[in-house]
């Protein structure tokens, strides 16, 4: 375990200009993404820890500081993932029309990229296997599919080399992958349009990357997790007095007790002076 100081953190422009710590932010936005829990869930989990917080600025959080870790996560774990490719996709039913949302995992069960379209052809699939490629920087060593045609043409045009392996059988890592999102689909009462649906499941889907890593690939991309330290005895509050009764909202001096949220999230960026150094 190592420990993250609040100081380093304070200094990235990401959290500027917010009231509340980094850590708190990251593990707001971590809850909401890594488990099928509601905004207003994510409000009383904080609020029974003595930080209150409403569920319209936990999902501001989730807009903002989503998107970054999403990045990140994937930036970092950029051809650090399996070799063995699992491709396949689903119907979502959106203000009745039909998406396919298409998605590729690696045989440990990681999403490596996610794709929402509205045609189920070789063409989607070209379209799916050019922003793989991009992304991982390699050619996989066996792609896995169903008995969908679709892959093995898209496959012939940009990976002729690659081993198809077509079978339903052996999809299951891909085809459970979608149970997560059908949970959330669930949970949200159906996603609003396609624009949202590709917004959250590209946060969705690379979070749970952070804190169940393979021990033998967690020293290759340095994700770590992070436990605050407690706020100290002597520290003075900022927060004015409030009844016994009522969680006391932490001030930007203070952190909870404990919290552990992946180091990945609350690492600074690299500025424009530290890349030229």
């Amino acid at each position: 375990m190592r420990t993250w100081a609040m100081s380093e953190v304070a200094r990235d422009p990401l959290y500027r200009r917010h009231r509340y710590p980094a850590e708190i932010i990251a593990h707001a936005v971590w809850l909401y993404f890594r488990f099928p829990l509601s905004l207003r869930m994510v409000e009383d989990m904080l609020a029974s820890r003595g930080i209150i917080v409403t569920h319209q600025t936990i999902r501001s959080w989730a807009e903002k500081f989503g998107r970054h870790f999403a990045r990140e996560i994937k930036r970092r774990s950029a051809g650090c993932l399996g070799d063995k490719w699992h491709l396949d996709e689903c119907v979502v039913a959106i203000n009745s029309k039909k998406q396919w949302l298409w998605r590729a995992v690696d045989q440990d069960g990681f999403v490596l990229e996610v794709l929402v379209q509205s045609r189920r052809n070789a063409k989607a699939a070209k379209r799916l296997m050019r922003k793989l490629l991009k992304a991982q920087g390699r050619t996989p060593r066996v792609m896995i599919t169903d008995k969908l045609r679709s892959y093995d043409a898209a496959r012939r045009d940009l990976m002729p080399g690659v081993e198809h392996r077509s079978h339903k059988g052996l999809n299951n890592r891909a085809e459970n992958s979608h149970q997560p999102t059908r949970r959330r689909e669930r949970t949200m009462k159906r996603f609003k349009s396609a624009r949202q649906l590709q917004r959250f499941v590209s946060i969705h889907d690379p979070m749970p990357t952070c804190s169940t890593f393979p021990a033998i690939r967690c020293h290759r991309l340095n994700i770590k997790t992070c436990v605050t330290p407690p706020c100290k005895s002597g520290a003075k509050s900022r927060v004015s007095p409030q009844p016994d009764s009522r969680p006391r909202q932490l001030s930007l001096h203070q952190s909870a007790d404990n919290f552990t949220v992946p180091l990945i999230l609350l690492r600074p960026r690299r500025t424009t002076s530290d890349q030229r150094t």
